[in-house]
This record gives structure tokens, C-alpha cells and sequence, in this order.
């Protein structure tokens, strides 16, 4: 069957899938730098470029082009001789980022995983498990 014939199942097409899934992985670095920098906020008022590379892992400027891009897309802004700040869209970003973390790691260690490893996992999962998939950890959490 080819790959960008509808299938008769209601399943995705293979484009659309791998398609979700590159779209998913940009997404999940913009949102990975808004908790970083709603992080830095919270506990120094601001975000430094030097402290969000320090603390992501990355060069200088591959921090300076993750925030260059959070600012395209409206959700930080940066003032002369200050910091990086998250706008009202980026603080609600950084926060659907945790809350998705939090519910992610407390399914992981309900279902018997260590909360050190289901910390590691959940930085991953969190960033591409559905609405719908959460939607399920969070009745099973309210259920144990």
C-alpha cells in the first residue's frame, strides 16, 4: 500500500505521523528553554544567556538562537544590558510544560518506576505524550 494513500483503518498516513513527530521535536526544544527560562526568572528575576546554556548543556550561541526563536514566536523578550524574560504566552507555555512533567513523572513512579529515573523519563515523554494519553494518567492518579 503506498504511504501517501488514506488507509482504510482511519490510521494516520506514514507522512502525516513522521510529520507530527518533527513538528513535536521542534516544539519540545522551545519548550524545554521557556521552563529553563521561567526557572531562571523565578529564582533570579531575569534569564542570562551564559546561565540558560549552562544550565541546558549547550554552547552560547546555540542558547542565543533557541531564544532568538522563542522571541519570533512572541513568547520571550530581552531588554538592553538585562536578561531574557518570558512574555504572559511563554509564562503559560512554561507552565503547561511543568504541569505536564509533574503528571508524567507521578504516573511513572505510581506504575513502579524510581522517582529519579521517571524524572529522566518524563523530561522526554512529556513533550510528546497526547492530551489524550495524559488526559488517562491523570484519572489513573486520581483513582490510586
Amino acid at each position: 500500500m503506498p504511504t501517501d494513500s488514506p488507509r482504510n483503518d482511519g490510521a494516520p498516513v506514514e507522512p502525516d505521523r513522521f510529520n507530527r513527530a518533527r513538528e513535536s521535536q521542534a516544539m519540545a526544544v522551545l519548550e524545554d528553554y521557556a521552563e529553563m527560562i521561567g526557572d531562571l526568572m523565578q529564582e533570579f528575576g531575569e534569564a542570562r544567556i551564559t546561565d540558560i546554556a549552562s544550565r541546558m548543556g549547550v554552547t552560547h550561541p546555540t542558547a542565543t538562537k533557541a531564544v532568538a526563536r522563542l522571541k519570533r514566536e512572541g513568547l520571550a523578550v530581552s531588554r538592553p544590558y538585562r536578561g531574557v524574560f518570558l512574555t504572559e504566552e511563554g509564562m503559560t507555555l512554561a507552565e503547561r510544560v511543568r504541569a505536564r512533567h509533574r503528571t508524567v513523572v507521578d504516573f511513572l513512579i505510581a506504575v513502579g518506576v524510581s522517582s529519579e529515573t521517571a524524572e529522566i523519563d518524563a523530561e522526554g515523554m512529556e513533550h510528546f505524550v497526547s492530551d489524550e494519553t495524559l488526559k488517562a494518567f491523570e484519572a489513573h492518579l486520581r483513582k490510586s
